[in-house]
């Protein structure tokens, strides 16, 4: 396993249920840790847990093109991030009947195009360095669909085949590019969705938190292209 021992390490989306457990965990392996988060408040409190100076704490709204490049080019000022990890994105759970074509597009907008930018933005300083781990979560929806969820799995399952097709173009670099597919993860994802789900059965964030903790670490000679992390009793893959 790599040690994060002075690793630069970006998290986009630390506010989250995961992301701020990811935090604790990240800096606590004496990684030098950047976060996002759309809502200050929360950001400010992940940051403060994990002991994260204010100056590296970044309000980011992943459908402004213009903020996530010039953000992304801030923290690069003082070389490339070693670690990418997009741990952000909306969930929109509803049937044909009720999904509205501005739900479509949301969901499209920050699953997507948002993880579009980000990658693109990370990348030309990652090139330079010759090396860089870009995590993105597309979760199990990305390859197994659910009834509901056409606007969710057509954005993650358009994340997944964006990824793969960059892979191929960075196969002559040292720049690794994995996906986790996690399962249902008890989180505040699930408290703004209109459906029956059974948290208590869901994996647990810090659970889903060490899963990319664990990641971050996989080692410098091979690279873990696909992990899959789901509730046992609701497996889909």
């Amino acid at each position: 396993m790599e040690s994060l021992k002075g690793k630069k390490v970006l998290l986009i989306g630390a506010s989250g249920g995961i992301g701020t457990r990811l935090t604790k965990l990240l800096t606590g392996s004496g990684a030098i840790v950047f976060i996002t988060g759309r809502n200050q408040d929360k950001l400010a409190a992940a940051g403060e847990q994990a002991g994260i100076p204010s100056n590296r704490q970044f309000l980011l709204d992943l459908t402004n093109e213009t903020a996530v490049f010039d953000t992304i080019a801030a923290i690069q000022q003082d070389g490339p991030v070693d670690i990418l990890i997009n741990a952000a994105g909306i969930g929109i759970i509803k049937s044909m009947d009720t999904l509205t074509t501005e739900d479509f597009i949301k969901t499209l907008q920050v699953n997507l195009i948002g993880s579009f930018w980000v990658t693109k933005a990370i990348l030309p300083a990652m090139k330079e360095a010759k090396k860089g781990l870009i995590i993105h979560i597309p979760g199990v929806l990305g390859k197994v669909p659910m009834a509901g969820a056409a606007a969710y799995s057509a954005s993650k399952y358009g994340l997944v085949g964006m990824m793969q097709s960059i892979r191929e173009e960075l196969k002559r670099t040292e720049i690794r590019i994995t996906n986790l597919f996690l399962g249902g993860v008890d989180s505040p994802f699930w408290d703004t969705i209109d459906l029956r789900v059974q948290r208590d059965k869901m994996v647990v964030a810090e659970e889903a938190a060490k899963a990319i903790w664990f990641l971050c670490q996989q080692p410098a000679s091979g690279v873990v292209s696909e992990m899959v992390l789901q509730p046992f009793n609701h497996q889909a893959i």
